[in-house]
Parts: structure tokens; sequence; C-alpha cells
């Protein structure tokens, strides 16, 4: 039976006193035993714990009673383990890091797309450009089919991206999309800021679109932020791994190549780290 409640949730609303918010989560998550990250930021709160269901139950009172996340709804899912190390909460400017001012999903937020209704759409071959927000080493390891990668490295080098993008999208339909969702709340009215008339966002991301409608309309796997490196469309942790000197993420494939060595390389960073040590051998 799974011992340990992993929450993951964000919302995008006002926050103030926020050194006393920190305070406060600080103290019961630590007498909790909860581990994992919490964010708080002016434009509101972005979150990823685990614990015992009488520990997650405590947090999830707490953040009720602070105005403003009232109705804050967490997406729930169990694990054997705990995912985490340690308890951090944390004040940062944003709670998704993307550097452009006059962004508010919490006010000017761009439509979202059930994702029942993007597979509807999909069903029916409704012309349509999906585009996917996230960082090139995630969408390698599994994206929607016919999906316009962002080609960056870093979210915030996705206003870069877009105005890379051709000027006739700014007239067509998009949907954007990313792991659960958040990245496109700044994409999404980012887009519209730009000039692109007709943007939605896919809501909660490549992970409700798995849980509701399973892997239509997508190739591979869902690369996420913990342990389990990646899903598969029915939520499963698949066979992928880390590379411990990269941190690349290796598909099952991959790692049958003679250049992955636990520990040490994998095809993507064998021939910088072999040069290195080359030099470091030489100079001996």
């Amino acid at each position: 039976m799974s011992a340990f409640i992993n929450l993951s949730v964000y919302k995008f609303t006002p926050l103030d006193r926020l050194p006393e918010l920190k305070a406060r989560l600080l103290m019961l998550t630590t007498a909790a035993g909860l581990k994992g990250t919490i964010l708080l930021s002016p434009e509101g709160i972005n979150l990823f714990v685990a614990g015992t269901r009488e520990s997650t139950d405590a947090l999830m009172a707490a953040l009720h009673a602070v105005p403003g996340l009232e109705d804050l709804t967490p997406k729930e899912s169990f694990s054997a383990k705990q995912p985490y190390s340690r308890m951090l909460v944390k004040i940062k400017k944003e709670i998704i890091a993307f550097g452009v001012p006059g962004i508010d999903p919490a006010s000017r937020p761009a439509p979202k797309l059930s994702p029942h209704k993007l597979k509807q759409w999909l069903d029916e071959g409704r012309p349509l450009t999906l585009i996917d927000t996230r960082n090139d080493y995630e969408v390698r390891m599994g994206t929607f089919k016919g999906a316009i990668p962002a080609s960056i490295e870093n979210f915030r080098d996705f206003p870069t991206a877009v105005s890379k993008l051709p000027a006739e999208l700014k007239e067509q339909p998009i949907v954007m999309f990313c792991t659960g969702g958040i990245r496109c709340e700044k994409a999404g009215p980012y887009m519209q800021q730009a000039g692109f008339k007709d943007v939605h966002q896919l809501d909660g991301g490549i992970l409700k679109y798995f849980e509701e409608c399973g892997g239509a309309h997508y190739d591979g796997e869902c690369f996420v932020f913990d342990y389990r490196v990646g899903v598969d469309p029915s939520l499963q942790e698949t066979k992928s791994a880390l590379c411990f000197t990269c941190q690349m993420p290796l598909k099952e494939v991959e790692q049958t190549d003679p250049r992955y060595v636990p520990g040490k390389t994998c095809p993507h960073c064998y021939e910088q780290v072999t040069a290195a040590n080359s030099l470091l051998a030489a100079q001996l």
C-alpha cells in the first residue's frame, strides 16, 4: 500500500505578508514531517510536497485559510517512498521564472482548453497549431504528434522563440502545452501580447491529458521533475534515467549505448567528459 501522498498545485493570485506566511508554513510542514518545496511570491503559490494523509490534510487546511487560496485544489498521486529529501519554503519574485514584466495570469489569463476538448479537436482533424513550451531535453522524451517545439533550453528563452514563429500563425488557432500547465499560464498571455489572436492553453498540461485521455495523439513519455524521471500515458513510471554527470534524461534504449556508464557518462556528455579527462591526464 502506498505510504505517501504527493501533492502538487499552483495558483496565480495576489499574496502579501509573505515572510509571515513562509514562517508559518515552514513551522507546520517541519512539525508534520512533510518534505518538498513551496514557492511563494506576490503573484501566487507553487508547491510539490509529500507526506502522510494526516500531514497533507493539515497543510491544505492551513493554505485554505490564506486569503486567495480558499479554493486551492491539489493534484494527488501516491508513492511507496518519500520522493523528496528535505522541506523548503522559499519566497521568489515569480512562482515560475519568466522575466517579462506585465504578464499577469491572475487577471489576464489566456483561454484554457480541456484535455477532452483538445482530443476532440485532434480527432476531428481541426486546423490548429500545437506548440510545446517545454525545454528541449523534455521535448525529446515525448510530445504531441505534429507539435512545434519551442526549441529552448530555459523557459526564459520563450519570448525569443515566439519572435521566430511564422507571422501567419498570428491569425491561426494555437494550442500550447507543458507538463502541468504552469508555464503556459505565462506563455499564453505573452503570445496574446505579441499579437497572436487565437491562443489556448491545455488545462492541466500533459499530465492532466494523460489522466483523462491517455496517449491519444501523443508520442513517447512525459519527463517529470522528480525521482520517476518519466511517466507513460497511463501515468506509470517508465524506465528512463538521469545521467549523473550532465543530468540529461535517458530513454531505456539510450541506456544500452556503450557510452552510457552509470554515474560517469552518457551518449550526450561522453565526448566532453572524455576530452576533459584526457586534458587532465596530460597535465599530470
